[in-house]
């Protein structure tokens, strides 16, 4: 890109494609490289992915009939180390939305300071609409298609949206296969009797708690009470509430695709946790009223945690929003557009690259046991990763203070800066 193309004094990006998460990216990429004045060699080395691959996977179904899906892989550097990011499958799945996932893995990796760069992978599919012998297929499948391409040194890939302990399971054994060997380290997120970590499954919520107990401490306000509405019930959102909830914070609202709860005085998670495994499904939960979503979203509290999926704040509702503190345990609910907003209205932000970055972290430590072959305690885990979540937290904030940008922008700065620094040192082979 030509130096006159950059963005001089705002983030700035077309109304249409506010929804788009890789011009989402791209835009606050552009506006922190600005700020850094990022040599113009580097700033086209780290706004496009390294490599992207799609692969289009038959597979043969329960029925007989045969289908064949699509899948991507993005790298978008591994400057650091090897590459990481999760595999998620959904019908929404896009080009754009795993360019954007695998290159806000590699800034959070930086953000961390663990040695991996970004990566991120996706299959079309509703899992919702398979049965487990269809998703083994295609799991299969599409590890084998990616075979030359990860690896524990090259790609390690891990648990997204809509796969989980299982489906990395199958990914290590596929790739042990090909290799005549087991190879643990290849994926995270795994069984812990398979390789996988202790501590893990909770990580990224963990992650959320940490923060959001940081933020609590800079705005001089009290645990105690602090009123939390959570967008999203997954393993993020969930593990985030039953956390919190045990430290004395006040979940007030939960909201689903499905359904969404309130309780002023508070939910009690555990036995929501209880409940949804019972029913599948939040909705009819006797300890909270019904309410609707997009206004709970926007009920006033103390802290708001988005922690589903992307574009859930947006010029469409932002103004409405009324919380203290944005934590954003999912990756990319908040537009470019909506930060200014945000901005205007000095809520904290702890950005997702900082804010869901636990689980990553917590993944690193899993790829380091699995090629000890040493496994900590879970307390071990735990302690390291809150270590590294609140130093990250007070690297992210001075950065701001000392570049008088919000935090979004100083966790960009603060990332491309270290991916850079290592470009740097290591040259480039031509």
């Amino acid at each position: 890109m030509s130096t006159s193309s950059r963005v001089e004094n705002t983030i700035t990006i077309p109304v249409e494609q506010e929804l788009n998460p890789w011009q989402s990216q791209a835009a606050r990429f552009d506006y922190a490289a600005q700020k850094l004045n990022l040599d113009e060699g580097l700033w086209k080395i780290l706004r496009y992915p390294n490599r992207e691959l799609i692969v289009h996977i038959p597979v043969a179904m329960d029925s007989g009939r045969m289908e064949v899906f699509t899948g991507y892989r993005v790298q978008h550097s591994i400057a650091r180390g090897p590459a990481k990011g999760g595999i998620r499958y959904s019908p929404d799945v896009t080009l754009d939305e795993v360019r954007a996932l695998a290159s806000w893995m590699t800034w959070k990796c930086a953000v961390v300071n663990i040695p991996f760069g970004g990566a991120k992978g996706g299959v079309i599919c509703d899992p919702k609409k398979l049965s487990m012998g269809e998703l083994e297929r295609i799991t299969r499948r599409y590890t084998s298609e990616l075979i030359e391409f990860i690896g524990p040194e090259k790609d390690v890939p891990a648990p997204d949206m809509n796969t989980n302990e299982q489906t990395m399971a199958w990914m290590m054994d596929t790739y042990s296969m090909h290799m005549r060997q087991t190879v643990t380290a290849v994926v995270t997120g795994k069984p812990v009797n398979m390789g996988g970590s202790r501590g893990r499954r909770e990580a990224t919520g963990r992650g959320v708690m940490i923060v959001c107990d940081e933020a609590l401490k800079r705005l001089n306000l009290n645990r105690e009470g602090c009123r939390v509405i959570i967008q999203g019930f997954g393993n993020v959102g969930s593990n985030a509430a039953q956390l919190m909830c045990e430290d004395g914070y006040k979940i007030i609202g939960i909201i689903e695709i499905n359904g969404s709860l309130y309780n002023r005085n508070g939910i009690d998670i555990d036995e929501l946790i209880e409940y949804k495994k019972k029913n599948n499904t939040i909705v009819g939960f006797p300890g909270a009223s019904p309410a609707d979503g997009a206004e709970l979203l926007t009920t006033e509290c103390d802290i708001l945690a988005p922690c589903a999926t992307e574009n859930v704040i947006t010029s469409k509702n932002v103004e409405r929003i009324k919380c203290k503190i944005l934590c954003e345990g999912a990756n990319g609910p908040t537009t470019a557009v909506a930060d200014e907003i945000l901005a205007e209205k000095k809520v904290f932000i702890i950005p997702d690259i900082l804010a869901n970055a636990g689980g990553v972290t917590t993944s690193y430590f899993e790829w380091v046991q699995d090629r000890m072959g040493y496994f900590w305690k879970e307390s071990v885990v735990n302690e390291r990763l809150e270590s590294i979540m609140k130093e990250s937290f007070e690297d992210v904030v001075r950065y701001a203070e000392a570049h008088n940008v919000n935090n979004r922008i100083a966790a960009y700065m603060l990332a491309i800066d270290r991916v850079a620094f290592t470009i740097r040192q290591r040259g480039i082979y031509a």
